[in-house]
Formats: C-alpha cells, structure tokens, sequence
C-alpha cells in the first residue's frame, strides 16, 4: 500500500466525529482507478459491487468510521456540462453513498461567490486538513499530501465546505448532463 493511504487510513481510522471531503477538480487521472475507468469507458459500465476488489477497501473503511459514529460527507463542484470522468465518478458514487457516505455536488457557476481552498481537501473532525495535491493531468502529485492543522487555517477549510455543502444537491437528485 503506498504510503499516503496508509496516512489516509490512519487518518479516518482515528476521526472520532467528522470526516468531510472537498473535490474541485473535473478529472482525475490517478493509477489505482485507471482500469475501472477504461471498463466503464468502452463499455458504459461502472464497477458497483460494494464486495469487489476495486470497492471492498473504501467500503471497509467508510462503514468503520460511521460505526464509530463518525459522519463522512463528500461534496463535488463540476462544470457542466460535466466532464467524461465525472459523469463516470458520479456512475460509481452509489457505492459512497451505500458505504455511508452522504455526497453532494454543486454546479461550479453556482460556487463563484464562494471563497475556496485552492486544492482538494479531507477535514477531520474540524482539528486538521489533509490537502490532496495533484498533477496538471490529474495524477497525485509529489509529495501528494499536506497535512495542517493551524486552527485558523482548519476553519477557513471548513467554512469553505460547509457553504458548498449547504448549496450542493444530494447525490439521488443530482443529474449529470
């Protein structure tokens, strides 16, 4: 396992309340989804068993955190009309929401008033920010993540996402266009 998930694990593993994921981003090219994206491509099919071995991690994961009590919510800003990629992320998004994620997406032209951090981001538990940095073409970048928990930095991150949350549509009324 490349050593950022093991921080991301660690990470979740220890989130005692929240965990909240900001993505801003309308394609990603990182390798561990590569193939699963190249299925869905030539066919029109996206992997949604929860059991797979492409899932089963994630969902092992997620459905820790919300036993401990612990809320994940994921909120995605897109262009639209909506690229290839997030028409295939949202494809998939029913296994997030089946693990125990709560997701929402915003159009990108409703968030130009909003105030937002400059890359992807996860909160835990209002303490500390985990900035995923990535590439120009959407793989991870070098070093991939930036963990920070300057109390005023914290807040500004989730005030960001909490603003893009409470404007965002929940993921079963959300249509790609």
């Amino acid at each position: 396992m490349p050593q950022n998930e093991l921080r991301f694990n660690d990470l979740l593993d220890s989130a005692q309340h929240s965990a909240v994921h900001l993505e801003m981003r309308d394609t990603y090219g990182v390798g561990d989804e590569a193939d699963d994206y190249e299925q869905w491509r030539a066919t029109g099919r996206r992997d949604a068993d929860p059991d797979s071995a492409y899932w089963a991690p994630w969902v092992d994961l997620i459905q820790r955190a919300t036993a401990r009590g612990v809320t994940v919510r994921r909120a995605r800003i897109v262009s639209e009309p909506v690229t290839e990629y997030i028409r295939y992320e949202h494809a998939g998004t029913s296994v997030n929401v089946l693990a125990g994620e709560q997701v929402r997406w915003l159009p990108r032209r409703q968030a130009v008033d909003l105030l937002l951090p400059g890359c992807d981001l996860w909160i835990f538990d209002g303490t500390s920010v985990l900035f995923n940095h990535f590439s120009g073409d959407g793989g991870w970048a070098d070093p991939p993540l930036e963990l920070r928990t300057e109390p005023g930095l914290v807040k500004q991150c989730t005030d960001a996402f909490e603003s893009v949350w409470k404007r965002a549509t929940p993921h079963d009324q959300y249509k790609t266009r």
